[in-house]
């Protein structure tokens, strides 16, 4: 029974690890350590207290096996598999947060525009301590998923841990999240384009987005804000092509493997969506991964101004292993470099101009008389009925302090370029 059990769990691990890899550690030592994985799976399986299913033992088993090695590798079973497939493709059910697992906690990492954790208020940095009453503690990362999984409409209460705060409840609404991962509007004379996720549509959207931004201003547009504020990251091949919209030519980001052979370099080609204008980047904490290449790259190359606060600090990629049968793994296979050489792991993107997120308050007008104020005061005839001079008006983000230090960080740089060319 237990050289079948041996054989058994051997095999099971065969799923999960290359057949290379188990040949060339083939020595007596694993041999022995496999010979005690089977031991202890037949010991559970006929002492525990409760009956258990083989299946679930081998899948808890290599999940252990993965997310012992970091954060961001898993085992993902059929169903977990196919949700991620159906979420790069910019729609899938859930709550909307990218998570992560952290002192035994879910970690949010970023939650996602426009769907119902953004909408309850949950934040990048938010610990949940508990599930409807439960404790995450204990629980794999993936088991904690599936239970903030659910039917559409049916709600579950998070318990929030949030620095500074006491521990509160937070209910949400379980729905089918559709992510648009690009959007855009104008500021003013700036192109704003904000994208919360790298999946399959980002790029394109990128572009169908620039093109909207041309086509209203024209002549007059000044520069762009790229916003990836909370934006968990995604797909690598996205974000390459996210940096090289805005670069003309040189090294975007180098991944680096376990082996020379693994190393990989993405440069950009000639052809840049925003003409060289002046740019400005908003980061803050939830930007991780991907949004992070993309804000190395551009500040490497001095292409943008990155503003806001420090960014999460994932500098890993993950390749998703297909295993057939039996759903896929998510494995760290490379470490991620800036231009410059810059590993982000852990320190994250420091920006050039660090801002906090603040509350605009407007003072009081009424603090002094100015010369419009004074009796007899000769009208300015550029001044159109409205009192705006030449009839425009200025539009600024008045619920975003970030995003007005940005706009006008790009408003400073136009009018300096006009006062240097006259």
């Amino acid at each position: 029974m237990r050289k079948l059990l041996t054989a058994f769990a051997f095999s099971a691990i065969l799923t999960a690890v290359p057949a290379a890899a188990i040949a060339a550690d083939s020595d007596e030592e694993t041999f022995r350590q496999l010979e005690l994985f089977g031991d202890i799976f037949e010991r559970v399986r006929s002492q525990y207290v409760d009956e258990t299913e083989d299946g679930d033992l081998i899948e808890a088993a290599i999940n252990g096996m993965l997310q012992s090695l970091d954060p961001h590798s898993s085992y993902l079973n059929e169903d977990n598999f196919r949700d991620m497939q159906v979420q790069t493709r910019g729609e899938f059910g859930g709550l909307g947060i990218e998570v992560t697992m952290e002192q035994g906690f879910v970690r949010v990492v970023s939650p996602i525009d426009e769907t119902p954790a953004a909408r309850a208020g949950i934040e990048a940095g938010d610990f949940i301590t508990h599930l409807d009453g439960e404790t995450v503690l204990g629980l794999t990362l993936s088991e904690a998923v599936d239970k903030m999984r659910g039917r559409i409409g049916s709600d579950i209460e998070l318990t929030i841990r949030r620095e500074g705060m006491d521990p509160f409840d937070v209910a949400v609404t379980r729905d089918v999240v559709r992510i648009k991962s690009v959007r855009s509007r104008v500021e003013g004379k700036v192109g704003y384009v904000r994208i919360t996720t790298f999946n399959e549509q980002t790029n394109d959207g990128l572009e169908a987005a620039m093109a909207d931004i041309k086509q209203e201003l024209g002549d007059e547009l000044i520069g762009v804000v790229l916003d990836l504020r909370r934006n968990p990251g995604g797909l690598l091949n996205q974000a390459v092509m996210v940096s090289d919209a805005f670069l003309d030519r040189g090294e975007i980001v180098s991944t680096r493997g376990r082996e020379n052979d693994d190393s990989q370099r993405f440069n950009a080609r000639d052809g840049d969506l925003a003409g060289g204008l002046p740019m400005v980047v908003l980061i803050n904490r939830g930007s991780a991964s991907a949004s992070e290449i993309v804000a190395g790259a551009l500040q490497d190359h001095k292409r943008a101004v990155i503003m806001g606060t420090e960014s999460f600090g994932k500098g890993s990629v993950q390749t998703i292993m297909p295993i057939p049968g039996h759903g896929a793994m998510r494995l760290t296979t490379a470490a991620y470099f800036t231009p410059s050489g810059r590993s982000i792991q852990q320190t994250g993107i420091t920006p050039d101009i660090t801002v906090e997120q603040a509350k605009i308050e407007t003072q009081d007008a009424q603090q002094g008389p100015r010369e419009r104020d004074l009796r007899n005061a000769r009208d300015n005839e550029g001044l159109d009925s409205d009192g705006d001079a030449d009839g425009v008006v200025e539009t600024t983000a008045q619920q975003d302090y970030q995003l007005a230090r940005a706009l006008d960080l790009l408003k400073g740089i136009a009018t300096y370029n006009v006062r240097a060319t006259n």
